[in-house]
């Protein structure tokens, strides 16, 4: 059985809004005295969940409430939720970054972190005396770092910079150079927030694939991002944070599953412009109407616009969005028609055969322009419509976001020694 490396027994984090401490020497004391009595944080008392979406009711927010986990050597632990959710606190307790305001969190083995852009490095310092840096915090004989050099240097690409002071590294160049050296110095723990997002693409996929490798070399890894694609081709098992709590902790493919659904927009079938009209040509208010049933299902869509020109020409595209914000579905009328419109109001309409989706819920987004070029207006998620029914009658087992959003019609025909049951 695999040994525990992680173990938090009931942590939460209590911030001030505005300040940092709790403002004043007495109440420092007091805080102080209470802790040294055992007793609760008198402060703790008048905190609120922290809920981005709503203005503070008092001058407390938890950042982090009543989390409890652990992690077993090898594991691969993915942590998601939406911005504010508290992720980004629960891996600076646990790299010792900043201390809990209530519980305890255990850690058996070296830890390496990759937090923000810049963590860990010293600005004057050389690339490669940062190097030497980290691996001493970690514990590392010199002759032991000298023996990584070599790896380390390569999979950054930062080779031709590395006798160049860290602050004259781009952001890119210091997350490449920094998740090297997290990865490649043997920590037991490998902690990695979003700042992967930073670097391009081949990085990213190159960062991936040596997570993985540390993962067969029998080390943790807890991992952070908003790329559920990186989460479940890494993770096996997931944890979702919801305004600093814990909603689910399991499967990666089920808590990926949960994350989507906290970025359902439900059903919004109309919009009005509240922000002032300030484009040349620009939408004042749209309104939508699914017909039809799956898999031939068709989205009525009506914007009306203005023109605030003596005269435009232009285009309207509609865009349609997942949960999680990415673009799968942009809508073009055939054959890409241009609107000639003179100053005033009017109103466009459109039908729009939709694909076979899959159950879930979509954002519609507006889009105007001279050219494919020029944009004069887009408007992301204005819309949005709900999907209850399976594309493919007498399903009998649910659609996993992981299959892809549409299950377009397919017929097949058998020839030889074989027949269609």
């Amino acid at each position: 059985m695999s040994e525990t490396v992680i173990e938090v027994d009931n942590i939460s984090k209590l911030y001030r809004l505005g300040e940092v401490g709790t403002g004043s020497l007495a109440h420092d004391v007091n805080r102080w005295w209470h802790r040294v009595r055992g007793k609760e944080d008198p402060y703790s008392q008048v905190g609120q969940v922290n809920d981005r979406t709503k203005k503070a009711e008092s001058d407390w927010v938890w950042a982090l409430k009543d989390i409890n986990f652990e992690v077993k050597q090898g594991d691969v632990l993915g942590i998601i939720g939406r911005n504010g959710a508290g992720k980004s606190t629960l891996l600076k307790i646990l790299s010792r970054v900043t201390a809990p305001s209530t519980g305890e969190v255990r850690v058996k083995g070296r830890i390496a972190s990759l937090l923000e852009v810049g963590t860990g490095f010293h600005p004057e310092l050389t690339g490669r005396e940062n190097i030497f840096l980290n691996g001493a915090i970690l514990g590392m004989t010199r002759a032991e770092i000298r023996a990584k050099l070599d790896e380390i240097v390569s999979f950054s690409g930062c080779e031709a910079y590395l006798d160049t002071p860290v602050k004259r590294y781009s952001s890119g160049m210091q997350v490449r150079l920094a998740f090297a050296v997290a990865a490649h110095l043997e920590p037991e723990i490998l902690i990695v927030d979003e700042v992967l997002a930073v670097g391009d693409a081949e990085f990213q996929k190159r960062c991936v694939g040596r997570m993985s490798e540390v993962a067969k070399e029998g080390r943790t890894v807890l991992f952070v991002s908003h790329n559920m694609n990186a989460v479940h081709a890494l993770c096996g098992t997931g944890m979702v944070l919801k305004e600093g709590q814990p909603e689910f902790a399991g499967d990666i493919s089920r808590a990926i599953e949960i994350y989507c659904e906290q970025g359902k927009w439900g059903a919004q079938s109309t919009w009005q412009r509240v922000a002032p009209v300030n484009e040349s040509v620009c939408f004042l208010k749209a309104s939508l109407n699914l017909t039809g049933k799956q898999p031939d299902m068709f989205l009525e869509l009506e914007a009306h616009m203005i023109c605030q020109r003596p005269s435009a020409r232009v285009m309207v595209a509609i865009d349609i969005f997942d949960t999680l914000g990415d673009q799968i579905l942009q809508v073009l009328p055939e054959p890409f028609p241009f609107i000639e419109c003179s100053k005033g109001e009017f109103v466009v309409s459109l039908r729009i055969q939709l694909p076979p989706l899959i159950p879930g819920s979509y954002g519609v987004g507006l889009w105007t322009g001279a050219y494919y070029s020029e944009t004069l207006e887009q408007i992301k998620t204005a819309l949005a419509f709900d999907i209850t029914e399976s594309p493919t009658p007498g399903r009998s087992f649910p659609h996993s976001r992981k299959e892809g959003f549409s299950f377009p019609k397919c017929t097949y025909r058998i020839e030889g020694s074989a027949d269609i049951k």
